[in-house]
């Protein structure tokens, strides 16, 4: 009963920002581009969260996350701006398509390990951007237009279903099974546990969420290309997962805050943005080498409530 009123709590407090940031949009004291800060900041925590899963929690080394962004982009995409279906409808088939591409890739690749794990996922996200750049259907080279659609309402309620979703596996009987197929994987298979079901189940629900953030991410434009989901984009969402900490649901979210402003904020300084940018990544893994929040939750630290159990190894 106690964990209950500590969820309503938190879930309480996220809708009372909500309802805040939506004020300051209607009432046009925040702009444009604060409103687009905000939902671009909302689609690389579903990002960060969703592989977070995948590395931070069953151990699985994967670097093609943006092979399922893209998918969910252009099928969202397709189903909305094409085919006319509503906005909600379009991002759920996306990231069902999503999440069959993240079962068909598992399946065999999952069953690989460490590097070969990185480069077979690598491979499917190169194989994926190659398929849309010679697809005419979808504009090729010079890509899709798309209506926009995104709005900072669907942006944080997809945060939000993201954030409380995968919170809940990793608490959950099969998320301890995906903690402890990362901690020894050859021990948890002597302890009967089916390690290719989980670390391919929690591929297929970290596909799922990539794909949402595709949608929205693809509606928050007029135009997609496949240049957009390139393997540079694999490692943007990879940095936030390891910059906040492995293991650490909250760090994920922290990092993909904190380097999406920073991002934004510089691009006033083309020339000099990508040395700053890496400057602030070299410092911070230098003073914090295990990540902003290493295997720690922000509740560990305000003591607010029960103590999270996502994926702490000290546990």
């Amino acid at each position: 009963m106690k964990k209950s009123k500590v969820f309503w709590i938190y879930v309480a407090i996220a809708l009372v920002f909500y309802a805040v940031v939506q004020f300051l949009i209607s009432s046009e004291q925040l702009d444009m581009y604060y409103s687009n800060l905000f939902i671009t900041i909302a689609i690389n925590i579903i990002l960060a969260v969703s592989l977070h899963l995948v590395i931070g929690i069953t151990g699985q080394f994967s670097i093609g996350h943006a092979g399922f962004l893209a998918v969910g982009a252009y099928v969202s995409a397709i189903f909305t701006t094409n085919l006319g279906w509503p906005f909600p409808v379009g991002l759920l088939i996306g990231a069902i398509v999503a999440a069959l591409a993240g079962l068909i890739v598992g399946i065999p690749t999952l069953r690989l390990k460490g590097d070969y794990l990185a480069i077979a996922t690598l491979g499917f996200a190169e194989i994926i951007r190659i398929i849309f750049l010679n697809i005419d259907y979808v504009g090729g080279a010079a890509g899709m237009q798309v209506n926009y659609m995104t709005t900072w309402t669907y942006a944080f309620f997809a945060v939000l279903i993201t954030i409380i979703v995968i919170s809940n596996f990793t608490n959950s009987r099969h998320g301890r099974a995906c903690i402890a197929v990362r901690e020894d994987e050859i021990a948890a298979d002597a302890m009967g546990i089916n390690t290719t079901y989980y670390k391919v189940l929690a591929f297929a629900i970290g596909s799922f969420f990539a794909g949402l953030a595709g949608g929205l991410f693809s509606h928050n434009f007029f135009i997609i290309q496949p240049s957009q989901f390139g393997f540079l984009k694999s490692f943007d969402i990879l940095i936030y997962v390891v910059l906040g900490g492995l293991g650490s649901l909250s760090g994920s979210i922290i990092a993909a805050i904190f380097l999406t402003v920073i991002s934004l904020y510089l691009q006033d300084f083309p020339e000099t943005r990508m040395i700053i940018y890496s400057l602030v990544l070299i410092i911070v893994m230098l003073y914090r080498p295990s990540g902003l929040m290493g295997t720690k939750e922000i509740t560990d630290i305000f003591k607010f409530g029960n103590k999270s159990k996502g994926g702490n190894v000290n546990e």
